[in-house]
């Protein structure tokens, strides 16, 4: 959560233009909303200050009947003025967490993907689009994706896979999460897939995204599932002072990932591109302010490598101001390409979050000189199983509809070509 006097304080108006980019921040609200609060907290103060003082006035013996209402009513006057703080902050911190964090100078302006910046383009040249066939067109011809079967257990948006392609799967995750713990220095964590309100707050999902988030209630209790291991491996630290010493940290998680995509109607039904269940392979990293920008580097690195392993055609581009993230001040989008849709679609989004995350679930770092800052956040994807599985099928597929996985994963499946009808060699 932002601090609202950095926003509103003299000199920030390139923080307050930059804010502006991607949110409408309108800094007379905010500082009425300020003002109501420190008021009313200047008011609780005083009116202590003078309960206090009349208690130590009062002369000796019993108090008469006189001095105990006034100390009844000031006493009343505190706990009115107190429940007057309450509400005057609840107000100033429904604010805040509606203001998404602002991006960094080197962001770009726009407001789309369409302004997104490439930097580098890795992998082999990208197989033509003429001809190619849609990932789902391919897994039902092999026999290893079968939509129907999914659609009659849970609807529109979930996916089925058997034989070959549930093996594939299970391979993905394993080797993604060898490459990270083993090469790339990642503590593998196994993490809940439900999570509190308060969790959820602390990474930035709630309020903005409530829409967006499945949820468990049971009696009283109310938990979300994760829309990504972001949120429970950033919130492992979250409330704790962390010694700079002993950072980065670096977690990495295999989860499901639970998503009601309310905003996507129509878009991607089919395949495995845009599910309300997959599963995924999530990269945090969490250090001191000073050490974001050079931490994000090396977790683009570390998603890069993935598909440079699974010698997938991908392209890395820098997103623009208004295409961010909630919770991040600048995204790299690694973009894979699917023949199959003549186009390069995100595999991987890797996010600087700056201090943003930190001061919401109060993580904070005390450093070599003794001062203690919020902490900062990173987090990105490497891999998705289910778009990454695409990309294997529209891009390995032959003229006799086998498909060929690279040889990174033969350890990891057993077999590197899958034929018509599920078979495998």
């Amino acid at each position: 959560m932002h601090d609202p006097h950095e926003l509103l304080e003299a000199g920030t108006d390139a923080v307050r233009r930059l804010a502006r980019r991607r949110f409408d921040l309108d800094p007379d609200v905010l500082g009425s909303a300020l003002r109501v609060r420190s008021q009313a907290q200047a008011e609780v103060t005083r009116l202590r200050t003078e309960l206090n003082r009349t208690a130590r006035a009062r002369r000796s013996g019993p108090p008469t009947e006189a001095e105990k209402e006034a100390a009844r009513a000031l006493r009343a006057e505190v706990q009115q003025a107190e429940t007057t703080v309450r509400a005057a902050a609840a107000a100033l911190t429904e604010l805040l967490l509606d203001i998404p964090n602002v991006p960094l100078d080197s962001v770009p302006d726009g407001t789309s993907e369409k302004e997104a910046v490439e930097i580098r383009r890795g992998g082999p040249a990208p197989r033509p689009a003429d001809g190619a066939r849609h990932h789902a067109d391919i897994g039902e011809t092999l026999g290893i994706l079968d939509s129907p079967a999914a659609a009659k257990l849970s609807g529109a948006r979930f996916s089925v896979a058997r034989g070959a392609g549930a093996r594939l799967e299970r391979a993905l995750g394993d080797f993604f999460l060898d490459l990270h713990t083993r090469e790339h220095g990642y503590l593998e964590q196994s993490v809940p897939f439900l999570v509190s309100r308060d969790t959820m707050t602390g990474t930035g999902q709630l309020p903005k995204f409530e829409e967006d988030l499945f949820r468990a209630q049971v009696g009283e209790r109310e938990l979300f599932l994760i829309p990504t291991a972001e949120v429970p491996l950033t919130s492992l630290v979250a409330g704790r002072l962390l010694d700079e010493r002993d950072l980065p940290y670096a977690f990495t998680a295999r989860t499901p990932c639970f998503r009601a995509e309310a905003g996507a109607y129509g878009r991607d039904t089919r395949g495995l591109l845009r599910l309300h269940q997959f599963e995924k392979v999530e990269l945090v990293r969490i250090c001191a302010p000073e050490k974001a920008q050079e931490q994000l580097q090396l977790m683009v690195g570390h998603a890069e490598e993935c598909l440079r392993r699974l010698q997938l055609s991908f392209r890395t581009v820098l997103l623009p101001a208004g295409d961010l993230g909630f919770s991040a001040r600048m995204t790299y989008d690694i973009e894979v390409w699917l023949p199959g849709g003549g186009a390069y679609r995100e595999i991987s989004s890797v996010s600087d979050c700056g201090t943003f995350q930190g001061r919401r679930a109060d993580m904070r770092v005390k450093q070599a000189d003794g001062r203690k800052t919020p902490a900062a956040t990173l987090n990105g994807s490497a891999l998705p199983i289910g778009r990454t599985m695409a990309a294997l099928l529209e891009q390995g597929v032959r003229e006799d509809g086998a498909v060929v996985l690279p040889d990174a994963l033969v350890p990891y499946t057993g077999f590197q070509r899958i034929l018509p009808g599920g078979g495998t060699e």
